[in-house]
């Protein structure tokens, strides 16, 4: 359907004396709400406002963010609502959709060249540069007084999972994340090695040094059959003889398990029947080997490449080559808080970590996770575009300043769009200044200047309360975080400036 020039008459609201719309007002009434439903959520910044494709696309648009760059999930949602303000002024103002979308294109282009120019290139052995750009990201979170501890632990993690010659991404999934409630954050660690948060079954053996790990898959209990049927059993002879069948057929299971020389089980949970039975405990802690059972199906990957050991599905594949090795397992006493189960000194370790996170209750732990979980985004990011870029609003406003210069290159409604799109930028430093409590507008048209007369770099300075050099005093963020915040922001403004119509669907 083509679409009007014309802007909505704001004189009935687009509809005619009968109350129905006007259709060729229709697409521009549509866009608008849909402008306005978008920007009312990113202005709080919640699910639940507006109707729900722009509430659904905005937060698609955070986990978009989530999953390219891992932070920067705030500042993309609030750049999103700035330009979709500033797309709702160009439509009032009877500029066509297409030229916007085109121009915005245009815009984020030149912006992505500009941040280019403006970074610095990082070297992963530059240990301290990874520490300044994980402490940055920890600082707008509820844990940053712990960031020291926190930023060096993320760090850590990335590197020892990686091959910082060759790697272009990581694989977050090695580094396993174990919550564990009691303790504070101070008490969170990294472990090279694995770490269970079940209890060892056997009471008797709680630590094995020169370990021999097992994982099996199948039960240690009586075999079922596979109908459900009973057996009556008419007289004690053959109640003995059944006995001693079930005793026989579990202790030459635990014996073919000593054989292979293991001295550490693992079971992985069983929905059949119970994965270990009482009599099977029994002769495993005779034998002294030590038991963990209800391991879960998801984590067995993991265990198998952190401890080198393959998963047994059947006892007749119950051979020495399965078998992991490690120094020592051992069961850990948290202070009185539970216990973990420990496994380290891997002999064939894959490039895996566990890191332990305490807390004193459920929201801490979580919040504490949630932190990591962004720290070490950040690290990857560098190790994916291995380029640093100013924080603290320098690039935004660097990018208000060079597409305002840029757009006086350009000719007719295309220069008019390019010069909005770099105004709505601004919405990033004047949050920060707000949010730090500093009279936005003052700081923004101070950062405005400094930048203007060259100075990049220049950025508010939160713990300050002013504008300094912000390289200086250490705030630093990937590149990969701000390209994929104005890329991903953009697309959506654009996807959202294409709706024209909406069909109402029950």
């Amino acid at each position: 359907m083509p679409e009007p020039m014309a802007a909505p008459r704001a004189s009935n609201g687009g509809k005619n004396k009968g109350g129905a719309y006007v259709d060729r007002d229709k697409p521009a009434q549509i866009r608008f709400s849909n402008i306005s439903a978008a920007k009312a959520v990113a202005d709080a910044i919640r699910t639940s406002l507006g109707p729900k494709g722009m509430d659904k696309m905005l937060v698609e648009l955070s986990k978009a963010q989530d999953i390219e760059a891992g932070d920067g999930t705030t500042s993309v949602v609030v750049i999103a609502g700035a330009l979709l303000d500033a797309c709702s002024k160009l439509l009032q103002k009877g500029i066509h959709p297409t030229i916007i979308s085109e121009s915005f294109q245009k815009a984020v282009d030149k912006g992505v060249e500009v941040l280019t120019a403006m970074s610095r290139p990082v070297q992963l052995s530059d240990r301290e540069t990874l520490l300044n750009s994980a402490t940055t990201s920890l600082c707008s979170k509820v844990v940053s007084q712990y960031s020291s501890l926190l930023a060096p632990m993320s760090v850590d993690a990335v590197m020892r999972v990686i091959d910082p010659t060759t790697a272009t991404s990581v694989d977050l999934q090695d580094i396993k994340i174990i919550k564990k409630l009691g303790g504070t954050i101070d008490d969170c660690e990294l472990v090279d090695g694995l770490v269970l948060t079940q209890r060892v079954a056997n009471t008797g053996v709680t630590r094995v040094e020169k370990a021999k790990i097992g994982l099996i898959q199948f039960c240690l209990s009586p075999p079922k059959t596979d109908m459900d049927n009973q057996i009556v059993v008419s007289d004690y002879a053959q109640m003995d003889r059944v006995l001693r069948e079930e005793r026989a057929y579990i202790l030459n299971l635990v014996k073919q398990i000593k054989k292979a020389g293991c001295n550490v089980l693992l079971i992985q949970k069983s929905i059949l029947r119970d994965a270990l039975s009482d009599l099977a405990l029994h002769f495993l802690n005779k034998m002294k080997i030590m038991v963990v059972k209800e391991i879960e199906r998801e984590d067995i990957e993991f265990i198998c490449k952190t401890i080198g050991t393959k998963p047994i599905a059947h006892i007749d594949h119950f051979t020495p080559e399965m078998l992991g090795t490690a120094e020592l397992a051992e069961e850990v006493n948290l202070d009185g808080s539970g216990k973990l189960v420990k496994i380290t000194g891997c002999s064939s370790p894959g490039k895996t970590v566990s890191i332990v996170v305490r807390g004193s209750n459920k929201l801490v732990i979580e919040e504490a996770e949630r932190s990591i979980h962004d720290a070490l985004c950040v690290i990857r990011c560098l190790v994916k575009k291995r380029a640093l870029i100013a924080g603290g609003g320098a690039p935004e406003i660097e990018l208000a300043v060079r597409l305002a210069e840029y757009s006086r290159t350009l000719a007719g409604m295309e220069a008019y769009c390019v010069r909005a799109y770099g105004d709505a930028l601004e919405v990033i430093p004047s949050t920060l200044a707000e949010n730090a409590g500093l009279n936005p507008i003052s700081t923004v048209t101070e950062l405005r200047n400094r930048h203007a007369q060259g100075d990049k770099m220049a950025g508010i300075n939160v713990r300050k309360g002013g504008i300094s050099n912000i390289l200086e005093e250490l705030v630093v963020q990937p590149l990969l975080v701000s390209i994929s915040a104005l890329t991903l922001a953009t697309e959506t403004v654009r996807s959202i400036l294409k709706i024209d119509d909406v069909v109402n669907t029950r």
